[in-house]
């Protein structure tokens, strides 16, 4: 009997500010590791405006700990303009997932840090997601309420890439100005690592300054913990 491989699961976390979005895709890959593997957005979330982190810290907790998530699947946080204490703040909520966090430079290399996170060129997020939509290798489940917001995004971004004559670096400069794509970015920090990351070593926490903040959220992130087993995630099918 042929068994078919478990997929891999890759979230992508865009956590906003003051007038952002915070933003949250689940990328199911088949196949990761070949030139034929495929990425399927099959769970997509936007904070509304200003919500505390907090908050989202307790509704990442409940997510990933629900099937099909395992302890093999990562987290990728974008930490570029919220800092090492809001990551810190999922670091001690132990979560039962690889957690990486990634900040976007305008380098040209990526490069890994002592504490386990990334530094990531903007054009290496731009030129992963085109050619993986140039190649047709993203879908998006069309039941998820926030399916046509991303398909609006991404063909935002693919006609950015077509106007610039595929210099994804020239249509990096435009990215992320003057719209909201926090939809877009969090499905090419899952994207990206799903199709360049390793298997990541834990995270280490900030030394000092950052405890203080978490230990006064606990008693909210702990909200969804008390039940030992939790509800499948039930993912929408993509045609």
């Amino acid at each position: 009997m042929v068994t078919t491989p478990r997929p891999t699961y890759i979230l992508g976390l865009d956590l906003g500010q003051q007038h952002d979005y915070s933003a949250l895709t689940l990328d199911e890959i088949h196949e990761r590791g070949t030139p034929e593997s495929s990425h399927r957005a099959r769970y997509l979330r936007r904070w509304p405006l200003r919500t505390p982190y907090p908050t989202i810290v307790g509704d990442v907790a409940a997510l990933v700990r629900r099937p099909p998530l395992e302890r093999a699947d990562v987290l990728v946080i974008d930490q570029t303009g919220v800092g090492r204490p809001v990551v810190d703040m999922f670091v001690q909520a132990k979560l039962p997932i690889h957690l990486v966090p990634i900040t976007i430079t305008a380098g040209h290399h990526a490069a890994r840090q002592e504490d386990g996170g990334w530094h990531v060129p903007k054009r290496d997020l731009v030129s992963t997601v085109a050619v993986l939509l140039q190649s047709a290798r993203v879908r998006i489940a069309p039941d998820l309420a926030e399916a046509e917001t991303l398909r609006a995004e991404l063909e935002n971004f693919r006609t950015k890439i077509t106007a610039a004559g595929n210099e994804t670096s020239g249509a990096g400069e435009e990215w992320r100005e003057g719209r909201n794509d926090d939809l877009l970015l969090t499905t090419a920090l899952a994207c990206s690592y799903g199709e360049h990351g390793p298997i990541p070593r834990p995270f280490r926490p900030a030394a000092g300054g950052s405890r203080p903040i978490v230990d006064g959220y606990r008693a909210l992130v702990r909200r969804d913990m008390g039940t030992p087993t939790r509800p499948k995630l039930e993912l929408p099918r993509l045609p």
